[in-house]
């Protein structure tokens, strides 16, 4: 088996400055939308590189060229049984940390095919709603609050 994945990871709402936020539909859950997501790939890892690795990995969009922020959102969740035993024995929970990447425009990306099967811009109401996450819905949810106050960038 692969080593196990660490139970610390990034959620990233990529958004348009008019609130379009990009999703994607996962590609072993077909029906399955979310944000970017993706964990540390060591313990000691930057949460803004592991944005930068997980973005990268699955839109091609690279960090550096748009305004990334971390929105001091922390979610703690139990893991899906489903998804459990990509993690060591006996861990049930996550830690997930909210950034928000605002592009400047529903620029076209680049999926990884063993990730996503498709990706769509939608106004964030829509967003919110497709995705099946509640934390990544409530993320969405919080857009026009952040973006309104400048900490959605």
């Amino acid at each position: 088996m692969a080593s196990a994945k660490i139970p610390e990871s990034v959620l990233v709402v990529i958004h348009t400055p008019d609130l379009r936020v990009l999703l994607l539909e996962r590609a072993d859950h077909p029906g399955f939308w979310q944000s970017v997501t993706g964990s540390k790939a060591r313990v000691d890892e930057p949460l803004a590189e592991t944005c930068r690795r997980e973005v990268l990995e699955e839109t091609g969009l690279d960090t550096a060229q748009h305004e990334l922020t971390d929105w001091s959102l922390v979610n703690r969740y139990e893991i899906y049984r489903h998804w459990r035993h990509r993690y060591a024995e006996g861990v049930t929970h996550n830690t997930e940390h909210v950034f928000g990447l605002q592009v400047h425009a529903a620029v076209p990306v680049r999926i990884a095919p063993r990730e996503h099967l498709r990706y769509e811009w939608l106004p964030w109401e829509q967003a919110a709603e497709r995705c099946f996450s509640w934390s990544n819905a409530e993320a969405i949810r919080q857009l026009p609050r952040r973006a309104a106050s400048g900490a959605g960038r």
